[in-house]
């Protein structure tokens, strides 16, 4: 009787199968486990990065990676960027206003002369440093003198009146032929160019209500001089006044 109870007791699987399936579901679930873990959120991954290059995350954010359900802390670096963004663009479209600003009173000076036949005394043309105006002796002053001519008053009237509209830098300077000058008030042509450039600052200061401070006066003398001063015609050529109204982009300020 006892040998027949053992033998039925005896049937079935081994009392070490429970052990071993066992160990074998905690050896499955642990290399499940490193493999779960080996895998990498690229998105995630990128998040983290760029967080780093853009965002001070430990001053805005205690995760690198956006929140799901964001709380009050949390910041939209993106909206940032974007707010950036527009508060550049006032600058940039100023800039671009005032350089066609510009190029609209070079169309006003040059259809001005047109219309009073002064082109063959003055010339306005646009270069790197902006809006230039060349004027030569004889529209502005008597030889060796600077005292501005009343026949110049509506030439530089209307320069007064166009620089009202704009912001600009604008610098005058005077030159000379290389002829020497020897008087009372003008011992070389230094001062006598320097004389020149000022006198007309102070025209369209004193008529135009401008203010002083945007403007700088030159005087070169004989040293720029745009022909061979070899013949009269080449001599007057040469003594003029040029009013340079600065790009905003590349203005030449004085400190």
């Amino acid at each position: 009787m006892i040998r027949k109870k053992r033998a039925a007791a005896e049937k079935g699987a081994p009392k070490w199968m429970v052990t071993f399936s066992d160990l074998f579901m905690l050896v499955l679930v642990f290399f499940i486990l490193l493999f779960s873990m080996s895998q990498i959120d690229l998105v995630k991954f990128k998040a983290v990065a760029e967080s780093f290059k853009q965002v001070n995350i430990l001053d805005y954010n205690p995760s690198a990676v956006p929140f799901e359900n964001p709380t009050d802390f949390s910041v939209n670096t993106e909206s940032t960027n974007n707010q950036d963004d527009v508060s550049k663009e006032p600058e940039n479209t100023q800039t671009v206003s005032e350089t066609d600003s510009l190029q609209e009173l070079l169309v006003e000076v040059q259809v001005f002369l047109a219309e009073n036949d002064l082109e063959d005394v003055v010339v306005a043309n646009r270069t790197e440093r902006g809006i230039v105006l060349v004027l030569e002796e004889k529209v502005l002053y008597e030889t060796a003198e600077a005292r501005i001519l009343p026949i110049a008053h509506p030439f530089l009237d209307k320069v007064g009146t166009l620089l009202t509209k704009i912001p600009n830098l604008v610098k005058i300077e005077g030159h000379t032929d290389n002829r020497p000058i020897s008087t009372d008030k003008f011992p070389s042509n230094w001062e006598l160019s320097a004389a020149r450039a000022s006198s007309v600052i102070r025209y369209l200061v004193n008529s135009h209500d401008l203010a002083p401070e945007r403007f700088v006066a030159v005087g070169y003398g004989d040293t720029r001089p745009i022909v061979e001063n070899t013949s009269s015609e080449n001599y007057q050529k040469n003594r003029r006044v040029e009013i340079v109204i600065s790009d905003p982009q590349q203005e030449e300020r004085v400190d």
